[in-house]
């Protein structure tokens, strides 16, 4: 199996403090939807990320932030009390 990887940024909002916007380096923010960041609010840089599939996120499944980048270019991390359908544009 190859190892592949992805490049990314991570930045919180600070309307909501305890979500992560995790964006592709390429793209930046350009494929993420006006209202989720109008709801994040201004952005505060957190980290800049290298994923790989073997890697562990504290509370993320790394594959799953990958498969999520990759297709639409962003992945929100959410409180996990928060109901992650009513938030995410269809």
């Amino acid at each position: 199996m190859t190892d592949k990887s992805t490049d990314c940024v991570v930045y919180k909002g600070v309307r909501k403090p305890d979500y992560y916007l995790y964006v592709e380096r390429t793209d930046n923010l350009a494929r993420v939807p006006e209202s989720l960041l109008a709801m994040m609010g201004e952005l505060q840089h957190v980290m800049d990320l290298q994923l790989h599939e073997q890697q562990q996120l504290a509370q993320a499944d790394t594959q799953q932030v990958m498969l999520q980048l990759r297709a639409h270019g962003f992945y929100l991390q959410m409180p996990a009390d928060e109901n992650k359908e009513s938030l995410l544009p269809q």
